[in-house]
């Protein structure tokens, strides 16, 4: 058996891993050079039955291939794909696999925004519990846990964050799965919001009449979702429930409260949450529900909760520097995201966008800006597109060039009292791999000055 993995990177690593431990061959391609991909190339070239073809993908690699894994940045739309759909070739990725193969129970956690800081808390008040001999925490949240499958027990339980890009592929749903919200995100790549609410539907799709679901009662795209579940178990969260919720959790005062068929019980207060934003207080009713419905005992959960600092690039407090603090949200990568940032802060905010836009609509944030007199400074390769978009609504806006220039900018600008907030709304990928990057370069130069 010939596996194909289309794209070099870490889902890449962990399909060829496994499939080389299994005896299999193993064909990785990629646009790039071995010069550009660097020590992965190294790496991987070690492992048996291992090989390459790079700078291209030549049809002739689909021979004899009964799989082809495909990276979650890889368009479906490439001919070499479309031409292993015309063959018959098998398409999946390192997710579906472990799907197929784990041998415990699976949380699956996807949504366009909070999907990391709800599998990072999710996978924390689980491990606080002490339900499971082991609880397992990977994903898109950057670790597959395709690698840690032959340590894995049936007694164990496995938190996974899915994007739309891995779920477009997906044939079988997680014993537990959420979509926390739908909003537009990735419209570059997937087209249409139907087609992206399709893919984030997927964790829902394939699941049994035994298996259970969450969904937002605050979001209309999530509970939209309520109509074509296919399981019969069906949890809620929001800051108030639906009348016909059984189960789920909620918001009542400064009491956070779990609903089940025994009755209400309240498992922690606001004051426990340690994370800024009504966005956060969200992301921890979900990740509350989720470990309810995976048998967590709620008692356990205000001291998770209190002890739960948040993941990193995700309003993240760099340093506080002449009354001036710093707050790293590189992970904004939609203008949705960075509305949610800016409303979890009531101090005068100087904020930076920009990267690589993804055909979203900024209008919405424009007026938030220019209600709330945010002084933005934009940068990157749609910095005077989204410049443009906020003085049409009467936004202050400055133009920085680079990302380099954009941080001297704010520090130029900022005042005693003031919050600069890195939330760009944008992709990094005109000056960065990817936005944890940019975060690292945020945190650099701004523990410089």
């Amino acid at each position: 058996m010939t596996k194909v993995v289309l794209g070099i990177g870490r889902q890449a690593r962990a399909s060829a891993q496994y499939w080389s431990a299994q005896g299999a061959d193993v064909i990785l391609t990629d646009r790039r050079s071995a010069e550009q991909l660097g020590d992965v190339v190294t790496e991987l070239a070690a492992l048996p039955g291992v090989s390459f073809s790079l700078e291209g993908h030549p049809l002739e690699l689909l021979e004899n291939a009964d799989e082809l894994y495909v990276a979650g940045g890889v368009p479906l739309e490439i001919p070499f794909v479309q031409a292993a759909i015309e063959r018959d070739v098998r398409l999946t990725n390192d997710s579906q696999l472990f799907l197929e193969l784990a041998p415990c129970p699976v949380i699956g956690i996807t949504g366009s925004a909070g999907k990391t800081t709800t599998t990072a808390l999710t996978g924390a008040l689980l491990k606080n519990s002490a339900a499971y001999r082991k609880v397992w925490v990977g994903g898109n949240i950057g670790y597959p846990l395709l690698h840690d499958l032959d340590q894995m027990h049936p007694n164990d339980i496995a938190v996974m964050e899915l994007s739309s890009f891995q779920l477009d592929l997906m044939t079988k749903s997680p014993e537990i799965a959420t979509v926390l919200n739908v909003t537009p995100n990735h419209l570059d790549r997937h087209g249409t919001m139907d087609a992206y609410t399709a893919a984030k539907a997927n964790v829902l799709k394939h699941q049994t009449a035994a298996q259970q679901a969450l969904l937002c009662a605050d979001e209309i795209g999530s509970a939209a979702l309520a109509a074509n579940i296919a399981c019969e178990e069906l949890w809620w969260f929001g800051t108030s429930l639906p009348a016909k919720a059984q189960f789920g959790t909620y918001q009542s005062g400064d009491a956070l409260m779990l609903r089940t068929p025994d009755g209400e019980q309240q498992f922690a207060t606001l004051a426990d949450i340690q994370l800024r934003g009504a966005h956060n207080v969200l992301n921890v009713l979900a990740a509350c529900a989720l470990a309810a419905m995976a048998g967590a005992d709620p008692q356990t959960f205000a001291s998770a909760i209190r002890g739960f600092q948040g993941v990193e690039h995700r309003l993240e407090m760099v340093r506080e520097l002449q009354g001036v603090r710093w707050y790293n949200d590189s992970i904004a990568t939609a203008p949705e995201r960075t509305l949610a940032a800016v409303q979890a802060f009531e101090e005068p905010m100087v904020l930076m966008l920009g990267g690589v836009d993804k055909k979203l609509p900024w209008a919405d944030l424009a007026q938030v800006l220019r209600a709330k007199h945010v002084k933005s400074i934009t940068f990157g390769r749609s910095g005077s597109m989204i410049a443009n978009v906020l003085r049409a609504h009467d936004a202050v806006v400055m133009e920085a060039g680079d990302f380099n220039s954009a941080v001297e900018k704010a520090q130029e600008v900022s005042q005693v009292g003031d919050v600069v907030l890195l939330s760009p709304g944008c992709t990094s990928f005109d000056e960065f791999v990817d936005f944890a990057a940019r975060g690292v370069r945020f945190r650099e130069l701004v523990n410089l000055l």
